[in-house]
């Protein structure tokens, strides 16, 4: 049976697509909202819109591969992407005083963006 995010064939579903779109523009919404006094928060609040709009880039890019090996790779940029977002989200909080409440379900959502992604990667390194 075909999972939700990952249609026959390596293909990614509209579904996925859209979920790590949303993810994006949590990402840029937050950002608009960060107090852009401090150097600090400006600093990795261009970080996280940098990787943080990338995992939907890298996402669109992995459901147009010609190949196996070029979907697990464009997926590996996804991966990375959601991971070092997940690390800006927490440097912010941690220790820029962001709140908690702003950035936490933006945190849940690369978690399980990275854990969907890492599963499909195995899928597809490694068929049944």
């Amino acid at each position: 049976m075909e999972s939700k995010t990952e249609a026959r064939g390596g293909r990614l579903t509209e579904e996925f697509r859209g979920r790590t779109k949303r993810f994006a523009s949590s990402v840029i919404r937050l950002f608009v909202r960060l107090p852009k006094a401090r150097e600090e928060v400006r600093t990795l609040g261009k970080q996280l819109l940098r990787s943080g709009t990338s995992v939907a880039a890298h996402v669109r890019e992995a459901s147009r591969a010609r190949s196996a090996e070029e979907f697990a790779s464009k997926l590996g940029g996804a991966l990375q992407e959601a991971d070092e977002s997940a690390l800006w989200l927490e440097l912010l909080r941690e220790d820029c005083g962001i709140e908690p409440v702003l950035t936490q379900p933006i945190e849940a959502e690369a978690s399980e963006l990275i854990a969907i992604i890492t599963s499909m990667i195995n899928r597809t390194r490694n068929p049944r």
